[in-house]
This record gives C-alpha cells, structure tokens and sequence, in this order.
C-alpha cells in the first residue's frame, strides 16, 4: 500500500490491487450439518412416538379409574350409568415409509382391547376346564367300569365253583 499525501496533508490510503488466483467459492450446506439435520428428524420423529405412547397410556388409565369409579356403591347411586363416554379416539404417529421418508399420521387407541383379551383368555379357561372334567370323569367311569367287570368275573368264579 502507499501513502499518498494531499494538499491537505491527510494520507489516503490506497490498495495495489493483487491478482486472484482462486474464485469465490459458492455457499453450501456442510455434509456434516446435513447429518445433523437428520439425525434431529429421527430423533424428533422418535420423541412424537414415545409421547403418543405415553397418551395412549394415560387414556387407558383415565378408562382405568372411570371403570373403578362406576363399580363402586357411592357413584353408582348417581343417576347416569357411566361416569366416562368413549368415543373413537387416536394419537398422533410418525411413520417411516420404505423410502426413508416420513408419514404424520395417527394411531387408533383400542380403548376395549383388554376387555377382549380377558374374555378370550377366560373363555380358553372355561374350555380347559372342561377338558379336563371330561377326562376325569372318563377316567373313573373306566375304572369304575374295571371294578365292575372284575366284582362280575369273582362273582362267576365263586358260582362255578
């Protein structure tokens, strides 16, 4: 650079150019920060998930406690049957197609899924149960049936004899 004084004896200051050797290099987004983006997605997407189950399960509870509460003395003498409606109810889902992109969408809660499973597995109780009355009376009615075939069979030898 060189200094070059004026008449008013202030020095300006005055840039030699220089030559440019490389060219500007456009802005773009960093590998790394792309990652990073990403891997904030699916942990996002991960978050929404667990806190749909979390809402699923605080449903169940509320369902849970009205059903409590209708079975006992005190708020069955109110005049409506149930304490709690239920309606179609569903929690939001994040879902991740084939494609590795992502669907928002929601899940239905099965708010009588326990319901069913109680009855069904009582139902197959029932059923072993029976099963196993059947044997036990085929069981006895056979050595019931032995008894009586052995007490005839003395019978005719001490006749015979």
């Amino acid at each position: 650079m060189k200094k070059i004084q004026y008449i008013d004896k202030k020095p300006i200051l005055l840039l030699q150019p220089t030559s440019v050797n490389t060219a500007i290099v456009p802005l773009q987004p960093q590998e790394e920060k792309i990652i990073s983006e990403r891997e904030r997605l699916i942990a996002q997407v991960e978050r929404i998930n667990q806190m749909a189950g979390e809402l699923e399960a605080a449903i169940l509870e509320l369902k849970a406690i009205a059903n409590t509460l209708n079975t006992q003395k005190r708020y069955s003498v109110l005049k409506c049957k149930n304490i709690c409606q239920y309606l179609a109810v569903s929690v939001p889902w994040v879902k991740r197609k084939p494609d590795e992109s992502f669907i928002l969408t929601t899940r239905r809660v099965d708010l009588f899924r326990a319901e069913r499973e109680a009855a069904l597995l009582a139902q197959q109780l029932r059923q072993q149960t029976k099963k196993r009355l059947a044997s036990q009376r085929h069981r006895k009615n056979k050595s019931g049936a032995e008894a009586h075939t052995k007490c005839l069979f003395k019978k005719v030898l001490v006749n015979k004899s």
